[in-house]
């Protein structure tokens, strides 16, 4: 999956579970400019970090990534 499209999916998943990105990034343990810089498409992502929002905003890994398509 492009960076871009990633990006938008990590923002409108957190936003959906209503997390600030300031409230997410404190409970994933990364700050507010890694978490802005993955949501903007500036960062590629790292397995597990994905694997961390996943979890925390209670939907899968597939789901997230949408490799369930």
């Amino acid at each position: 999956m492009e960076n871009h499209q990633l990006a938008q999916r990590v923002r409108a998943f957190r936003k959906l579970k209503g997390y600030t990105q300031q409230e997410l990034a404190k409970v994933l343990g990364v700050s507010v400019a890694v978490l802005g810089s993955l949501e903007r498409g500036t960062r590629k992502p790292d397995a597990r970090l994905m694997m961390n929002i996943a979890n925390t905003l209670g939907i899968s890994y597939e789901e997230l990534m949408d490799t369930e398509s």
